[in-house]
């Protein structure tokens, strides 16, 4: 059960940090290497407690989908999403702010669980868990960009 945790500064307020995190549409461009896009649930705009999306994503090589669900929310200061459906046996995807300085600290944990028990975990330690930590890291380097900017 690998946790993927990472910080990240953000000169700009913890109001659009947060909004740009649960905007599907930022989503959506921060991934457009996987071709990934909403088909279900909430398309656009920014999802809210109890809400779903239903991602389809290229990855490996093989088309997927994935429903997560927004299933703790306080804003501006952190919301979970959870898979519903989808590849992994589980995950619980944590996005935190806090306020500081004259920014934002972006304090982003995934929790997951491969499927298929001994075989899935051979995955994580040979590709799987760094794949993720990579997919999401270049997730919130967008999200900082996009903040930045705004802010700017």
């Amino acid at each position: 059960m690998p946790v993927i945790r990472s910080e990240l500064y953000i000169e700009a307020p913890i109001e659009t940090c947060f909004d740009l995190a649960r905007s599907i549409d930022v989503h959506a461009q921060s991934t457009s290497q996987t071709k990934e896009r909403a088909v279900g649930g909430v398309m656009s705009g920014l999802i809210e407690l109890g809400q779903t999306v239903t991602w389809e994503a290229v990855h490996f090589g093989i088309k997927q989908r994935l429903t997560a669900k927004i299933t703790e929310f306080e804003s501006p200061f952190y919301f979970v999403d959870e898979m519903v459906r989808g590849a992994f046996k589980r995950f619980r995807h944590t996005h935190e702010f806090c306020a500081v300085d004259s920014g934002t600290l972006m304090i982003d944990e995934f929790d997951y669980t491969s499927p298929l028990g001994p075989l899935g975990r051979m995955a994580d330690r040979m590709f799987l868990e760094s794949y993720m930590r990579n997919f999401l890291l270049k997730r919130n380097l967008y999200i900082k960009q996009l903040a930045e900017k705004q802010a700017g």
